[in-house]
């Protein structure tokens, strides 16, 4: 375990695919979406365990989640978990983190990550972080990590890569858009394109030098925060700038413009949750190839649904195929599978 690795977990999204159980109050990355007793955030600590000390965990999110994640990870330290004033995607929230880390710890060495992923093999896992931690100490360069395409997905962004070798360090070529099914076909066929899981490692000093060179306005509005970091004025200070920077993902600020990016492939079943079809992939199926989470469901003629409901309702279905039906606090969805793209404007207010 090095004591300069840092891991930053990125918990501010509100996922809206998982509506009625993933809403705006309490989001995904806070949920036992799977039915395992742990939030999908505590399964993300749960296997970043072994990188670093806890100490050394941090949790960028919304000011309305701080409590939240308190009260489901009291393991970190309260200082360690950064209240965004509001959200401005994912460039200035690293930005923000890797500032704050480096002005107490100049030779971190950071991990990035979402909250909400899933990871079932947690020990091909940890060695490719260990991978890609020990490349980005040893030269001035960003890893990535490229999941290995099962299938044909449109739904990923992708890497396209300079070599396909999984577990080794690659030149990225390029990143891709989501694609449309041929094109995401010819990426499975070329065998050097990896799904953009949203991993990133690098050196704070790295990034930060990144960031001056690429997206200059957030480094300078994160320059004049620098002052107040980790002193009494921090909240304010933060609440007063951080507004003003740019609304833009990492990947448009720094990723697709620098020359300095690298990709580990990997393969450890790996999934973003993204998506009612993608959690039930992932949920133990009965024989029907239904996937229930709930204490009490009764399923009759029912084939490869998935139901997800509070542990003191009962319900009865029967005759549903290929159905999401989840109901959180009064509120009910049933919904084909084919047609859960439109969940989200489903489920808007009106």
């Amino acid at each position: 375990m090095d004591s300069n690795t840092h891991v930053v977990i990125m918990a501010g999204g509100i996922g809206s695919r998982l509506w009625p159980a993933s809403t705006p109050e309490m989001p995904k990355q806070f949920i036992d979406i799977l039915g395992v007793g742990r939030s999908l955030i505590q399964l993300t600590v749960d296997r970043f365990s072994p990188v670093c000390d806890m100490s050394h965990f941090w949790v960028v999110t919304s000011s309305a989640y701080v409590d939240t994640v308190k009260s489901q990870l009291p393991e970190i330290p309260q200082e360690n978990i950064l209240a965004e004033p509001e959200a401005r995607n994912t460039a200035p929230c690293i930005a923000y983190s890797c500032w704050k880390i480096m002005s107490a710890y100049p030779d971190a060495n950071i991990v990035v990550t979402p909250a909400d992923a899933l990871v079932l093999d947690k020990s091909v896992f940890a060695d490719i972080i260990a991978e890609a931690l020990a490349f980005s100490a040893s030269c001035p360069a960003i890893v990535t990590v490229g999941i290995v395409p099962t299938r044909p997905e449109t739904g990923y962004g992708y890497i396209c890569s300079a070599g396909e070798a999984p577990g080794k360090v690659h030149k990225v070529q390029s990143f891709r858009e989501k694609p449309d099914i041929g094109t995401a076909m010819k990426y499975l066929e070329a065998g050097n394109y990896f799904w953009n899981a949203g991993i990133f490692v690098w050196k704070a000093e790295t990034v930060v030098s990144q960031f001056r060179r690429f997206s200059p306005g957030i480094a300078e509005i994160m320059d004049r925060l620098a002052p107040s970091l980790n002193t009494s004025g921090e909240a304010a200070a933060l609440k007063e700038l951080f507004p003003l920077c740019e609304k833009i993902s990492i990947d448009y600020a720094v990723m697709e413009k620098s020359p300095d990016i690298y990709v580990i492939p990997a393969d450890f079943g790996w999934s973003d949750l993204g998506s009612w079809g993608a959690v039930r992939s992932q949920m133990v199926s009965d024989a029907a190839d239904n996937a229930v989470v709930g204490k009490d469901v009764r399923l009759f003629n029912c084939r490869g649904c998935i139901v997800h409901l509070p542990s003191q309702k009962t319900v009865v279905l029967e005759g549903l195929e290929n159905y999401v039906v989840a109901e959180k606090n009064g509120a009910l969805l049933v919904c084909r599978l084919s047609e859960e793209q439109h969940i989200r404007e489903y489920s808007a207010d009106k």
